[in-house]
């Protein structure tokens, strides 16, 4: 036993600490005097001498309201303090009867019987409001008489109230809409928005939120999801027609003939580089009983014919050939948009591209380098995004000030949001209250409780001896007139 490690020796005091405060109240049943611990009119709710002290250490146990902090520290020496001055006030009540007994017993004048008269009435108050005060957070002297210890015993019933008040009169829809409207939040959030520090703060701020969300993200999955979608999307739509009517706008404009002075031009620079590729080309394709020099001569007039064409129509722009180009891209055009058969293999081409690996790596990868854009500008206070993020509330916060349609738009739209939020989650809000209150630990909560309004009790206690002096006083002074 003595060779037991320090963690283990840490968990048996992280037990002790976290039972304590639940098993020390049990010692004062065994001491009923009005001075005993937990139960008497100087008594704690733990052991010591007048404080509070059993659950000073303790965390409130399994279902408790929280461990003690330094600020419940206090509020129990404050508590223990007011109970030792409540008490000494009962013991001075008890000291001054008992010397006006003695002295009226040896003879002393009248005024001994007043003394008496208010030093028991004030006895009496003093112990009346210590059993009120008491019956509150436990069982005077450990009795069972009934209705005491109201709040460990009623904690549950107190926390549905608790619950039910709240619900009736601060979270129904109009107590919500009225708060709301005399708070005025468009004009405020206007007015705050309208200075160039706020924006800029909230600027950075929901730059840190966006870069925050991306990196919470992972890659795989928006690439997937993104690769999904936009493939998803292409094969639902048809794009034969729209390729076509494009096609159509191109022609008529005279788009393409950029396009044919390229493809033409570099013809024609072509076959003047590579005259030998097309000699050898004509007479690879020439019958093998002709002569060479036929071959030769075959293929040099074919090669000065296709450059002849070639250059003729890179330089003449009303080339047969080019009107011949406008009119099948025309035709093609017309087909894209009506003919079944065209359409169905432009589909079929479609599928076909968006299936190959090599695109779908390209759809996937689009996510990477928009997120590295998007991060890249929300780092950076002079990017785009930012600059036009800012100017854009500082011109909401401008608009908002002074645009009263504007703010009773922006009123009705947060009270909407906050009656539906209150309306709808209602139950739950004030369910939790009673659950959260039934689940906590009667005695601890009662302690708890004790610490924050015993100090003001104890006044009542204080209050209640001057109260019954002076009453006992008076009766036994008008009694004595009586009599007399």
């Amino acid at each position: 036993m003595e060779r037991t490690s320090a963690g283990e020796a840490g968990a048996r005091d992280a037990a002790r600490d976290r039972y304590g405060a639940r098993r020390a109240p049990r010692a004062p049943a065994r001491d009923a005097g009005p001075g005993a611990a937990g139960s008497g009119p100087g008594g704690a709710s733990g052991s010591g001498p007048t404080g509070v002290a059993g659950a000073g250490t303790g965390t409130g146990g399994p279902g408790g309201v929280g461990g003690v902090t330094a600020a419940d520290e206090e509020r129990r020496r404050g508590v223990r303090r007011m109970k030792t001055i409540a008490t000494g006030a009962l013991l001075l009540m008890a000291a001054v009867f008992a010397s006006a007994k003695w002295a009226q017993s040896y003879g002393a004048g009248g005024w001994a019987g007043y003394v008496a008269a208010g030093a028991e009435a004030g006895m009496v108050g003093a112990l009346a409001d210590w059993f009120a005060v008491t019956a509150l957070f436990r069982r005077p002297l450990g009795l069972p008489i009934p209705h005491t210890a109201i709040i460990p015993s009623k904690k549950d019933q107190l926390g549905r109230s608790l619950g039910e008040f709240v619900g009736e009169n601060f979270l129904s829809g109009e107590v919500v809409r009225a708060r709301l409207r005399a708070v005025g939040i468009a004009s405020r959030l206007g007015s705050w928005l309208a200075r160039p520090e706020h924006a800029e703060r909230v600027t950075a701020e929901l730059s840190t939120a966006l870069r925050g969300a991306l990196a919470v993200l992972r890659d795989s999955d928006v690439q997937a999801v993104v690769g999904e979608a936009v493939t998803r999307r292409m094969n639902a739509r048809e794009i034969a027609p729209g390729l076509g009517a494009l096609l159509d706008r191109v022609v008529a404009d005279g788009g393409h003939r950029r396009a044919v002075d390229l493809v033409c031009t570099r013809g024609a620079e072509w076959l003047e580089e590579h005259r030998d590729s097309v000699m050898v080309a004509v007479a690879g394709g020439a019958p093998g009983w002709t002569p060479r020099f036929v071959d030769r001569r075959i293929g040099d007039r074919v090669y000065r014919e296709l450059l002849r064409f070639v250059t003729e129509m890179r330089d003449m722009p009303d080339h047969p050939a080019r009107g011949a180009v406008d009119r099948f891209l025309a035709d093609f055009a017309g087909d894209l948009r009506t003919d079944p058969a065209t359409r169905a293999r432009v589909e079929r081409l479609k599928s076909e591209i968006l299936g190959r690996p090599e695109v779908q790596d390209v759809i996937a990868s689009t996510w990477s380098s928009v997120r590295s854009m998007v991060v890249a500008a929300a780092e950076d206070e002079h990017s785009q995004l930012r600059v036009r993020a800012r100017e854009s509330l500082l011109s909401l916060g401008s608009r908002m000030s002074g645009d009263e349609r504007l703010r009773g738009k922006v009123d009705g739209w947060v009270e909407g949001a906050a009656v539906y939020v209150v309306t709808t989650y209602r139950d739950e809000i004030t369910s939790l209250i009673s659950e959260t209150v039934a689940s906590w630990d009667a005695e601890h909560t009662s302690k708890k409780i004790e610490a924050h309004v015993g100090r003001d009790l104890q006044f009542i206690r204080l209050n209640g001896t001057v109260v019954g002096a002076l009453a006992g006083l008076a009766i036994y002074a008008v009694t004595d007139l009586l009599t007399r």
